[in-house]
């Protein structure tokens, strides 16, 4: 289930909701009870564990023509 973060404009706290994505635009009470919150944006980091990058075609360098043509 996604999480949302919020910050409320009354006491300055942020907190986080878990809730549908249909439920996204909803409004959000903050721990403390106010109702005058607005959500975040939130930003998200996928990570892996690939393995090493596969090697390029040897003696070529990088550029416009891959490095063959010396230019």
């Amino acid at each position: 289930m996604p999480r949302y973060d919020y910050r409320c404009r009354a006491c300055g706290a942020t907190f986080e909701v878990s809730r549908p994505m249909r439920e996204a635009a909803e409004p959000a009470t903050c721990p403390q009870g106010h109702g005058d919150t607005v959500k975040l944006l939130s930003t998200v980091a996928v990570t892996g564990r690939g393995g090493a990058a596969p090697a390029g075609p040897s003696g070529g360098g990088g550029g416009c023509c891959g490095g063959g043509c010396g230019c």
